[in-house]
């Protein structure tokens, strides 16, 4: 990767810190020659982040593919669903450069489908198609509350 980004120069960890560095980011030189070593094998999100700012590419290009794989997924269903209407008034509030993180995504889908599900008497769901949001269904321990008699 480094011959392919920066064909024909010898970058050391230095320089590769303080391009990153240039770029709104952080690695430590000694930290990136222990990546080119092959001692760190498993660099955390912030250190992915951080090779992504130093060679120019987003930093996913570094995650497995499978998590990649996995975020785009989550992506386009969401994206989907909100061209549908099935998902509407999002706010922004919040949100970095990469948008809503994969995981909120799979968060807003699987409420979708929960309330799909109830909706349809599907599983977990009462059927009836009743007005019950997701924070609102009975424990099992809870015992129905009697109506009180009507007023004279």
């Amino acid at each position: 990767m480094v011959e392919k980004t920066f064909p024909g120069r010898k970058i050391s960890g230095r320089v590769f810190a303080d391009l990153v560095k240039e770029r709104g980011g952080s690695l430590s030189h000694s930290y990136f020659s222990n990546i080119l070593a092959g001692k760190v094998t498993h660099p955390s999100e912030e250190i992915l982040r951080a090779l992504g700012l130093g060679f120019g590419v987003d930093w996913r290009f570094f995650k497995e593919e499978s998590e990649v794989v996995d975020d785009v997924v989550a992506g386009l269903q969401f994206l989907a669903k909100r061209r549908t209407g099935e998902i509407s008034g999002i706010a922004a509030r919040g949100l970095d450069d990469d948008g809503l993180p994969p995981e909120l995504l799979q968060f807003a889908l699987s409420l979708l489908e929960d309330t799909k599900a109830r909706r349809s008497g599907g599983p977990g769901g009462g059927g009836g198609g009743g007005d019950r949001s997701a924070d609102t269904k009975p424990d099992a321990d809870t015992k129905p509350v009697p109506e009180p008699d009507p007023e004279p």
